[in-house]
Order: structure tokens, then C-alpha cells, then sequence
């Protein structure tokens, strides 16, 4: 399983949902979905918004654990 590590990133930079989905160009359900682990894919030029705007790498936000 994938799981979306978005709300520690934004812990981590003191950042509030609201304004990543504004410097990322995504509405603020759609992140709310991704941050949730309902999206069923993210499209990589998203992936790369959302690093720049967290100044973090992809692997900091996606995270594999095995199916138990």
C-alpha cells in the first residue's frame, strides 16, 4: 500500500492545507482527498508542485508499506 505522507511535510514546514492547495493550483478537496489516501493516482506534475512548495523530495511524501 501507498500511503501519503502530506501532513507531515506540512507539520514539518509549518504550512496550512489551504495554502498548499494554493501554491500547488489544486482545489482544496482534491488535496484533502490525496492527503487522505482516497486518490487513486496523482499526476507527477502535481507530485513535483507539491515538493517545490514543501521543498522536500518525493520520498519524504510517498511512503510503501506491505499489505499485512
Amino acid at each position: 500500500m501507498i500511503v501519503i505522507n502530506v501532513d507531515v511535510m506540512l507539520a514539518r514546514r509549518k504550512m496550512s492545507s489551504g495554502e498548499l492547495a494554493q501554491k500547488v493550483g489544486i482545489s482544496p478537496t482534491n488535496l484533502s482527498i490525496l492527503k487522505t489516501g482516497k486518490a487513486k493516482a496523482v499526476r507527477f506534475t502535481t507530485l513535483n508542485a507539491i515538493c517545490q512548495a514543501l521543498e522536500c523530495q518525493p520520498g519524504e511524501i510517498l511512503e510503501f508499506r506491505p499489505d499485512e
